[in-house]
């Protein structure tokens, strides 16, 4: 908080001296403020969400468009045969699943129901460390628990439920408990950055990526992603090998396997290759590769650098879409 806007709100105070503690007050005073507003703005928003499958389970969610999309975490209505929308007014409806995509923990339901209150996704390109934001959902199945603190860290990494590697997520101070995972983590003005989850203390995907996955899940019931048709791991390159080809990179993803028809065999991988790079930037293990495949747009020209036995070439590669089993 500026103090320029503390002067400007007490403006009737000036020229008489504030105590350390009037300051703290008032700047105490300034911080509530500002959660208040956003809790009043964005909680008729918030919604929980009871998922009933063998063993039933609640979380949380928000509608982010006028026509009643949800967004939330895949965990939270995964294989879940019925849900259940409840809203802080007591109603309560069937809700939808459009689709989910647990690469990204993200789902996205709907509802029909008229005068819906809408907390709207933001670009978080310009967050900040330190900046304040609150955390909003329905822990322990308590309607609209609103937190507060700071983002810590911008960029950080989490794990999915499937294994696969979530980029560019916001860790932040702002308590989460069980129940708050899908609610909206919110700016100071009223706008969603991210999507709660309480199982690492982190709010994860941020709002660019959130934006393509709803997209995606509004228009397909899935998330379309490049697909390359390899099994890999990583592993550690011979120093000898890394001297030799003046390589940037010590690891690199050794293929173990090659699908039949994919755009790997097209390209003429065979198992026993190591990528080395994709479309220059290097590629030091899996969860590289998985990040370039995630950027990459189906039907791309994209350009690897593999190592085979003892010589370095560049190939071409023409991904198409994975399929979901």
């Amino acid at each position: 908080m500026m103090i320029s806007w503390l002067h400007d709100e007490y403006p009737e105070q000036e020229g008489i001296a504030v105590s350390e503690s009037d300051s703290d007050e008032l700047l105490l005073d300034a911080y509530s403020r500002s959660v208040v507003a956003v809790s009043t703005r964005i909680s008729p928003a918030v919604v929980r969400i009871d998922a009933y499958r063998r063993a039933s389970s609640s979380g949380s969610g928000f509608i982010f468009t006028p026509d009643g999309f949800i967004l939330t975490n895949s965990h939270v209505i995964h294989r879940a045969r019925k849900i259940l929308v409840s809203f802080s007014d007591g109603r309560q409806m069937r809700g939808e699943i459009i689709g989910e995509d647990p690469d990204t923990d993200l789902a996205v339901l709907r509802i029909d129901a008229p005068d819906l209150c809408v907390a709207p996704l933001g670009d978080s390109n310009n967050i900040r460390v330190g900046q304040l934001v609150v955390a909003i959902g329905n822990p322990f199945g308590f309607q609209c628990t609103v937190t507060s603190g700071v983002i810590s860290a911008l960029g950080r990494t989490l794990r999915a439920t499937n294994g696969r590697l979530i980029d560019n997520v916001i860790q932040t101070d702002a308590a989460l408990n069980p129940g708050n995972s899908g609610g909206p983590l919110v700016t100071s003005g009223g706008i969603v950055i991210g999507v709660n989850s309480a199982a690492k203390t982190i709010a994860g995907e941020i709002t660019l990526s959130a934006k393509f996955v709803s997209g995606q899940l509004m228009r397909y019931g899935r998330v379309r992603r490049s697909y390359l048709g390899i099994g890999g791991q990583s592993v550690n390159l011979q120093r000898r090998l890394v001297r030799f080809f003046n390589l940037s990179a010590e690891k690199a993803v050794r293929i173990i396997s090659v699908d039949k028809d994919s755009p790997a065999e097209h390209a003429g991988l065979l198992p026993g290759d190591c990528i080395l790079e994709m479309n220059g930037r290097v590629i030091m293990g899996v969860d590289d590769l998985q990040s370039q495949l995630t950027e990459r747009i189906i039907g791309d020209h994209s350009t690897m650098k593999i190592l085979r036995l003892t010589r370095v070439f560049d190939t071409e590669v023409i991904l198409t879409e994975r399929q979901e089993t």
